[in-house]
């Protein structure tokens, strides 16, 4: 049943490369255990996608995924949705944060790079005691969440620039899972091409049912600085666009890359 259940997990994450295949099972092994995970990765790689199926896999996939995005927002905002706000005078009500949504879940950070450094403080305080005050109280409130944290960025280089706090980038480091560019997995490319045409032409309701060898020539020697969202939403303009049986990829002129 544990195979079982954890092959059903990563059924999202389509490929059979070498370097996706190392990493879904280092992903299976860290989701057994309850320490913080960091995953790394170039933006449109499938960070989110991981953390995701860590989850399903995880002792606590019946509870809560909460995601922070904590470039988004300012600071005291970003501060006020990930810990709350607490009740005070004049009229100013009180907000139940992300943390406390996630209790006995998983909060997924993503972006941890760009997290203030007073906030990093205060994550540091939660992943030593499992306790935390709401913006503006004193009274702690346990809790119980495993986090996940993701980034494009070397932390050990904002740890030296001073942008990110040592211990809390220790705190991290524990299980760190790098997630492969698309460049690096290219034999991916047909499968990943295919199932989002199969995805995308059964939304539509189109029947859509090959794609031409010139075209998938194209996408496998195209560079993909986005990564698989940048394929999966050419795949899925282009399926917009076909007519027929054979899927119409635009195809940038001058250019090797898709646009």
């Amino acid at each position: 049943m544990e195979g079982e259940r954890s092959e059903n997990s990563f059924q999202e994450i389509v490929g059979e490369s070498p370097g996706l295949k190392r990493m879904l099972a280092l992903a299976t092994k860290v989701a057994r255990n309850d320490a913080p995970v960091l995953i790394l990765g170039e933006p449109g790689s499938g960070k989110e996608s991981i953390a995701r199926a860590v989850h399903r896999i995880s002792a606590r996939r019946n509870n809560s995924f909460v995601k922070v995005h904590c470039a988004t927002a300012a600071d005291a905002m970003l501060a006020s949705e990930l810990f709350g706000l607490e009740k005070g005078g004049e009229g100013k009500s009180g907000k139940v944060g992300h943390l406390e949504l996630a209790n006995k879940g998983i909060l997924f950070l993503d972006e941890i790079a760009h997290m203030p450094l007073d906030l990093q403080v205060k994550l540091v305080r939660l992943l030593e005691r499992r306790k935390f005050e709401r913006q503006g109280g004193t009274t702690s409130i346990q809790v119980n969440v495993r986090l996940i944290a993701a980034t494009r960025y070397h932390l050990g280089e904002r740890v030296a620039e001073q942008m990110f706090r040592r211990d809390l980038y220790d705190q991290l480091n524990v299980f760190p899972i790098w997630v492969p560019p698309l460049r690096e997995r290219r034999d991916d490319i047909p499968l990943l091409a295919r199932y989002f045409m199969q995805t995308f032409a059964r939304r539509m309701n189109k029947h859509i049912e090959s794609i031409p060898d010139e075209t998938m020539s194209f996408l496998m020697n195209s560079e993909w600085p986005g990564n698989v969202r940048q394929l999966e939403n050419l795949i899925e303009r282009s399926v917009v666009l076909t007519e027929g049986s054979a899927l119409q990829v635009p195809l940038a002129r001058g250019s090797p890359n898709p646009m």
